[in-house]
């Protein structure tokens, strides 16, 4: 089955030139289109796709405002924000609304499509830039952190879940993950599901930004 895809910019020539891009791909289904961040919510409550490329400045209603609502109405569609900003502001604003990723507009196609994928498969992707300066706040956040793990976390992670996490918070995907430690694909995706509850995050990205605030990698 097709990945459903709903589109949304303020620009229709570049919401026009990600419709013929994401056609190429047969796994992938552009299922609607929206011009600001009302009209994103009420397609998605029509159409229910299952990822949403969404762009951070719109009118009416902005990327981040709509995400924020959209996590709250249709909490298995997945948001991946689509900006031309990587400012650590944008990110982190769109990532704590509930994005599950945050590409720039400059993305080749086939990242753009490989991304949606993994966006599908349950995973949170961050463009290579994007995810450098998120190093980079976790570092900064986590040294202002005086609380240790255990004062936080009501069940502290497992040797194998902590293997994990430093993994998860260097991008790789659940299939090199599960490479890296000679572990099932499956067994990778438990693992992650788990620490992310242990430690109240509702996706990968959430957790390892968590992670970093613990001091935990």
């Amino acid at each position: 089955m097709a990945i459903r895809v709903l589109l949304v910019d303020d620009q229709a020539l570049f919401r026009e030139g990600l419709d013929t891009l994401l056609s190429a791909h047969k796994d992938i289904q552009v299922v609607g289109q929206a011009s600001n961040g009302q009209e994103a919510i009420d397609l998605a409550l029509k159409l229910r796709p299952d990822v949403i490329l969404m762009d951070m400045q719109m009118p009416v209603l902005n990327g981040i405002g709509a995400t924020r609502r959209l996590k709250g109405l249709l909490p298995d569609c997945r948001v991946i924000a689509l900006s031309t900003f990587d400012d650590k502001e944008y990110i982190f604003d769109a990532l704590r609304a509930g994005a599950v990723g945050y590409l720039l507009k400059d993305v080749g196609s086939a990242q753009l499509a490989e991304s949606i994928r993994r966006t599908a498969r349950g995973e949170s992707i961050l463009d290579p830039s994007v995810a450098a300066k998120v190093v980079v706040e976790f570092s900064r956040v986590s040294s202002l952190v005086t609380a240790t793990s255990s004062e936080v976390l009501i069940e502290p992670l497992s040797e194998r879940e902590i293997e994990v996490l430093r993994l998860v918070t260097v991008g790789l995907s659940n299939r090199e993950i599960a490479e890296r430690l000679v572990i099932s694909a499956g067994t990778a995706k438990t693992h992650i599901h788990n620490l992310c509850g242990k430690l109240g995050a509702h996706n990968r990205t959430e957790a390892a930004m968590r992670a970093r605030e613990l001091n935990l990698v």
